[in-house]
Order: C-alpha cells, then sequence, then structure tokens
C-alpha cells in the first residue's frame, strides 16, 4: 500500500467536513418542518426508490443501511404522524408496500428542494476534492 501524503489527509479532512456540514444542514432543515433526520431519511428512502413498485419493508432498510425490523418501528412512527401509509401487495399479500401520503410528499419536496440549493452551493468547494483521486466528479 502507498503511503499518503499531507495533500490526501487534507483532502480527506476537508470532504469528510464537507460532509458534516452538509448533515447538520439537513438535521437542521428537517427540524424546522416538524420532522426527524430519520423520518426525513425514511421520506426520501420511499420516494427515491427506483422501479415501477412502491418500496417494501426490506427496501426501504436497505436505503438506509439497517435490518427491516429496526425500520418498523420508524415506519410505525411515521404513519403515526400521518406522513407515509402501509400498504399490501397486490400479488403477494405478505408484502407491505410503502408510500407517502400528501404530507409526507410536502415536507419532503420542501427539504429536498433546499437540499439541492445547498448541495449547489456546496458543490464548487467539494468538487476539487475528487480531483486527483481518477473518481470523474462530473
Amino acid at each position: 500500500m502507498a503511503s499518503l501524503g499531507d495533500a490526501e489527509y487534507q483532502r480527506l479532512l476537508e470532504f469528510r467536513d464537507g460532509l458534516r456540514r452538509f448533515l447538520r444542514f439537513s438535521e437542521e432543515q428537517a427540524a424546522a418542518v416538524g420532522l426527524t433526520p430519520a423520518h426525513h431519511q425514511l421520506l426520501l428512502a420511499v420516494r427515491g426508490h427506483p422501479g415501477p413498485q412502491a418500496p417494501t419493508v426490506s427496501d426501504v432498510a436497505e436505503h438506509l443501511q439497517l435490518r427491516p425490523h429496526s425500520v418498523v418501528g420508524l415506519i410505525n412512527r411515521a404513519e403515526g404522524a400521518g406522513l407515509l401509509n402501509r400498504s399490501p401487495d397486490q400479488t403477494d399479500q405478505r408484502v407491505v408496500r410503502l408510500t407517502l401520503t400528501r404530507l409526507g410528499a410536502r415536507r419532503l419536496e420542501q427539504l429536498s428542494a433546499l437540499h439541492i440549493e445547498e448541495l449547489r452551493r456546496l458543490a464548487p468547494s467539494l468538487r476539487p476534492l475528487w480531483s486527483g483521486l481518477g473518481v470523474d466528479a462530473s
């Protein structure tokens, strides 16, 4: 393994600092609209899930990097807050699909617009951190 120089350590520090700034921003914005950061992540996992069908509990757990049984409590609280709905899959009644309610969709849209704006603001400072790593950041 090649030895790292000062520039690589500085780049890693700047990148982690940028991630932490973004995460703090995200947490503050979620709180401002009455959500916990975990609920924000849950709503994003439901809405952003690729594919033609609404995500399952397992799909959302994978997006959140948690075990399915750990996500159930979060889903219960979000459902209780009127942010999402559960419904049985039409072809396999054992599978539960998750969808956002109107309230959940509104909250997520508010947060997502702010997050895209913040990412655009941070991009000029983060983009140079990729240079020299052999990663295409365009």
